[in-house]
């Protein structure tokens, strides 16, 4: 259905790949391998695949832990050796990823709008602090709002309507802003308004239906709603 911005009380964002670049996390592997971008790309889908099966399997463990399974994966498969204590360097690039420019600026303007704003992410605690005090952006979000706090990881429904009664609004009062796809269809899924931020001009997934609203940047979400 078209975007409602009349509806939007409250904006709820994703993380990674949202807030912050996680493809910068190849600079991580750049010391210890020649080639790190399949490598990069194949932890990135493993850890994200991992959240899915633990869904299913009742086999939740905090997604710092799942990342580090997913990239010793990922270094297995391309038959690269490192130590727990190498791996454990190259998993922590996840605290100090870079934000992506118009993050800072397009949350101040949807602020200056009157629209309090959280980020929901599949993120532990500690890996969602650094996220933001990194990103600069804690002085501008509400709250952060972690799957770790009911131990189930998106697209599950009982994620977002979690995150609903933590903003305390209306689930169908609230637009999540998100590049993931999956994320995007689990929160139009369990009531919310679903953004699309496609930065890297990709095509839409064709499964489950289409975004309320597709952006280039948080700009576009801005003058989407007005402000």
């Amino acid at each position: 259905m078209p975007f409602e911005p009349d509806a939007v009380e409250t904006v709820t964002f994703d993380s990674y790949s949202t807030l912050v670049d996680v493809d910068a996390a190849e600079r991580a592997l750049a010391d210890r391998v020649a080639d790190p971008e399949p490598i990069s790309r194949l932890w990135r889908l493993r850890s994200l695949e991992y959240t899915l099966v633990a869904n299913y399997l009742d086999a939740y463990q905090p997604f710092y832990e799942m990342n580090r399974d997913a990239l010793q994966y990922a270094l297995g498969v391309h038959g690269v050796d490192v130590g727990p204590d190498e791996r454990d360097e190259i998993l922590a690039v996840y605290h100090e990823l870079e934000v992506f420019d118009d993050v800072r600026d397009g949350i101040e303007r949807l602020r200056e709008g009157g629209y309090d704003c959280y980020v929901v992410s599949n993120g532990d605690p500690d890996m969602l602090s650094s996220m933001v005090a990194h990103a600069d952006v804690d002085d501008l979000l509400a709250d952060t709002i972690s799957a770790d706090e009911v131990e189930t990881f998106k697209p599950a429904a009982e994620l977002y309507r979690h995150a609903a009664a933590r903003t305390g609004t209306p689930i169908d009062g609230i637009v999540h802003v998100t590049a993931g796809w999956y994320d995007v269809m689990g929160a139009k899924h369990a009531g919310m308004q679903g953004a699309w931020v496609d930065r890297k001009g990709r095509p839409w997934e064709p499964v489950a239906g289409d975004p309320d609203l597709t952006v280039t940047s948080f700009h576009d979400l801005a003058d989407a709603l007005g402000c």
